[in-house]
């Protein structure tokens, strides 16, 4: 069974940064990609970014364009997002996801389209 876990989330101040984990351990699949969304109180999930495994090319919604980056280790089955310029919207649970190369389809942003999850990394930024 795959286990993403995630590390790296904490309590920051507006502008600080933040790098967080996530590694894939277990039955590990072939991935088409990895990524990450977030949710915060009473709102939906939302995509964040996104990486694609064999080419690296990277997508990452306007909201966070020029502050967040998305990487992958492919020798190690991680992706990272590092965070920059964090603003208290920014404050969310952030959740790595991984799609299956063996079913993908659909968009890249879009959640239902991510077949294994991991549990959750709280982010909070203070002003």
């Amino acid at each position: 069974q795959v286990q993403l876990v995630e590390s790296g989330g904490g309590l920051v101040q507006a502008g600080g940064s933040l790098r967080l984990s996530c590694a894939a351990t277990g039955r590990t699949f072939s991935y088409d990609a990895m990524g990450w969304f977030r949710q915060a109180p009473g709102k939906e999930r939302e995509f964040v970014a996104t990486i694609r495994w064999r080419s690296g090319t990277a997508y990452s919604a306007e909201s966070v364009k020029g502050r967040f980056t998305i990487s992958r280790d492919t020798a190690k089955n991680a992706v990272y997002l590092q965070m920059n310029s964090l603003k208290p919207g920014d404050t969310a649970a952030y959740y790595c996801a991984a799609r299956r190369a063996i079913s993908a389809s659909g968009t890249l942003f879009d959640d239902k389209n991510y077949d294994d999850w991991g549990q959750g990394t709280q982010v909070t930024v203070s002003s």
